[in-house]
């Protein structure tokens, strides 16, 4: 069966943004990215950020964005903080600079470094817009106070003095990228959920020795991909991806099928189900001609 696997090893060590309050996923709001009220936008970004999936320990009953989800990695074992407002364990004390920062340039409060399994490399191309929404719709939801899961990492990876190091060698693209004149709306508005909102490339791209995404290989597909999985590349030269049409790109984000008539499983489909089915069918299209632009692979 062909699947794609999850965009979604994302605030695996420190923070992403959502939230909790609703008794299970299926109950967590849609947003609306046309409303004029800030939190029913950032409702809209959360989903298509993913932030559900990696903070929800949905294996054990975890309420939602309680986090100590488990994530094995080549460097040991993440497990997701709790993201609610809570004061004590969440980030009810955050402010919006704090939140800014977090996202931005992966620091958090306290000049706390913050480990790159946190997708700011890639959140950091969000616009001003989406991450003030994002953190109006997680200050607006009810706080857990569930304590946090230390991390299981092995030496020298969970030494966090090291991180700043990191960020100076990896960290190249702190702000929005500008779109490309020469390419379509639809083309841009992809190309910006693909890359900062839904941070694809951090499940599907290659990472070298010190977990940076190896951008020669963009999208090219990754063999060690979250919790050991290969994961597909998503270019037009993709033995299996090279084949799907726009339309059923389209079709796969929404329900999860396939050209041949399977149908996701895994990682992926928690993606579909929390994330891309809940975007509306103009993001959807917009994701899929991007994608079916992309010349590279290997």
């Amino acid at each position: 069966m062909t699947t794609l696997r999850a965009c979604t090893f994302a605030a695996v060590g420190a923070l992403a943004i959502g939230a909790a309050g609703p008794a299970s996923a299926a109950d967590m709001p849609v947003g609306d990215p046309a409303s004029q009220d800030p939190a029913a936008r950032g409702a809209y970004v959360f989903a298509a950020a993913g932030c559900l999936g990696c903070h929800t320990d949905e294996k054990n009953k975890g309420a939602p964005l309680t986090g100590a989800r488990a994530l094995e990695t080549p460097f040991g074992v993440f497990y997701t903080p709790n993201i609610t407002p809570d004061p004590q364990y969440g980030v009810g004390k955050w402010t919006e600079a704090d939140f800014f920062r977090a996202v931005r340039e992966g620091v958090g409060p306290g000049d706390k470094s913050l480990f790159p399994a946190f997708p700011f490399t890639s959140y950091a191309r969000m616009t001003d817009g989406d991450i003030k929404d994002l953190f109006a719709y997680l200050m607006a939801q009810a706080p857990v106070d569930r304590p946090n899961r230390p991390h299981e990492l092995s030496a020298p990876y969970g030494w966090r003095f090291l991180l700043p190091g990191w960020r100076f060698m990896f960290h190249i693209v702190d702000k929005p990228v500008p779109d490309n004149p020469s390419k379509s709306a639809e083309w841009n508005r992809g190309r910006y959920i693909v890359d900062a909102l839904a941070h694809c490339g951090e499940c599907h791209t290659e990472r070298g020795p010190l977990g940076a995404m190896d951008q020669a290989r963009y999208l090219s597909g990754n063999p060690k991909g979250p919790e050991g999985d290969a994961v597909p590349a998503l270019t037009r030269r993709a033995k299996n991806f090279s084949q799907w049409s726009a339309g059923d790109v389209e079709t796969y984000l929404e329900i999860g099928m396939d050209p041949e008539g399977d149908f996701a499983g895994g990682a992926m489909a928690e993606v579909i189900r929390n994330s891309t089915s809940k975007l509306t069918k103009i993001d959807r299209r917009a994701i899929a001609i991007y994608l079916k632009d992309l010349p590279g692979g290997r």
